[in-house]
């Protein structure tokens, strides 16, 4: 400093945990420096110094962010004042890159992290958690205004981490934490019906690029389907093919954002790069072998069809939640892209293949009136505590 004086560190009580096939750290919004505690730039700018954005070299060495769209990730938990909930839910997606945090939609992922946390941080009240049992904890999404059930295992009065629980893209098991997303196509902060343009198939029209036949949908996530054979795919890709490839990329982000002009999230092309998290990408095709990038052979029979996803620009390792969500849902309504490369017809429940292995996810729908609804999507994840205790960061670094 020009003065002279030094700015010492300070330390903020925090919980770094993954959730799913992502990681993410944890503050209760109360342990939040008092000019945080509330949503503008001073909090955005502590949220990347904890992380470690903006870094030009993409590595996040300086916090706590893994250079990866699944683990440059805050989330912010308070004790629900809302009705017939216990826990309100704020995600911060954080760039790696760029001096931004985007608040705009969930993370499916974190989601099952959210439950144990508030647990063992006393945002769920003594009497509602039994000695040993499932403890059934409803959280408000409050980015999207959506209700989230996370039903927790727990033994001697505690969360419950360890167990035989298997989840593709997770090195270790865990303990099973299954989770039920309600109404995930209606009406939210987010805003917008379940098929925004009133149609389970477009055709989107992309200056340079040509006609791709697209299913937008709200549900879990603002989500884009694509036919993987109009992109030049398979279905099969992991990583390397998509993520190494400066084309491929770019056009990606291209038909995202016309897409989401589409969906009518944004009003010009230009406004995408500010809403990196929202909406997502992803291309369907029908079942065949392969193997994940673990080694692991995945057969056509075990799956009911392929998904590949996007998420802030990159190749997904494995498979967003929410996105999961959107899978699930446009898997039970005919006629979506998802549906089709499924084969078709009516279904409750779904199991795609993705770059690290499978999963599988449900939806409830009826169609009433012409009009399809949803009432939940169900999922299992598991979540665990990596570290706990405080982050720091300099005193003047927001």
């Amino acid at each position: 400093m020009t003065d002279g004086t030094v700015v010492p560190q300070i330390r903020i009580s925090a919980t770094y945990m993954r959730g799913g096939t992502s990681k993410g750290v944890f503050f209760r919004l109360q342990d939040l420096p008092e000019a945080a505690r509330r949503p503008g730039p001073a909090r955005d700018r502590l949220l990347l110094r904890v992380i470690g954005s903006p870094d030009p070299y993409g590595k996040q060495t300086d916090g706590m962010g893994g250079a990866t769209s699944s683990t440059s990730k805050a989330v912010i938990l308070s004790a629900s004042e809302r009705p017939g909930h216990d826990v309100d839910y704020l995600f911060g997606q954080v760039a790696i890159d760029k001096a931004f945090v985007d608040w705009s939609g969930n993370c499916g992922n974190l989601s099952a992290a959210v439950g144990p946390f508030a647990i063992a941080n006393g945002l769920v009240p003594a009497d509602r958690i039994p000695r040993d049992g499932i403890c059934t904890v409803r959280i408000w999404q409050a980015n999207i205004g959506k209700t989230i059930v996370a039903h927790v295992p727990v033994t001697n009065g505690a969360v419950q981490e360890t167990g035989d629980f298997e989840l593709d893209g997770v090195t270790f098991p865990a303990a099973e934490v299954p989770l039920e997303f309600m109404d995930p196509a209606e009406e939210g902060e987010e805003g917008g019906a379940m098929f925004p343009t009133g149609n389970v198939v477009d055709t989107l029209d992309v200056p340079g690029l040509g006609r791709f036949d697209a299913t937008l949908i709200n549900a879990g996530i603002p989500t884009i389907f694509l036919n993987a054979a109009e992109l030049g795919y398979t279905g099969t890709e992991l990583q390397p093919a998509v993520n190494g490839d400066r084309a491929a990329l770019a056009r990606f982000e291209a038909i995202r954002a016309w897409g989401a002009v589409k969906m009518g999230l944004i009003r010009e092309m230009a406004e995408a790069s500010t809403r990196q998290h929202t909406p997502k990408i992803a291309f369907v095709a029908p079942p065949q072998d392969y193997v994940a990038s673990s080694g692991k052979p995945v057969q056509a029979a075990d799956v009911d069809l392929l998904v590949r996803a996007l998420s802030m620009g990159q190749l997904h390792h494995a498979m967003m939640g929410t996105a999961a969500v959107a899978i699930g849902v446009a898997a039970a309504i005919p006629g979506t892209l998802v549906n089709l490369a499924a084969g078709g017809g009516e279904r409750t429940s779904v199991r795609f293949g993705h770059p690290s292995g499978t999963l599988r996810v449900g939806a409830e729908a009826a169609q009433a009136g012409g009009q399809w609804t949803v009432t939940k999507a169900l999922m299992s994840r598991s979540a665990r505590v990596l570290m706990e205790g405080f982050v720091r960061v300099p005193g003047d670094s927001f």
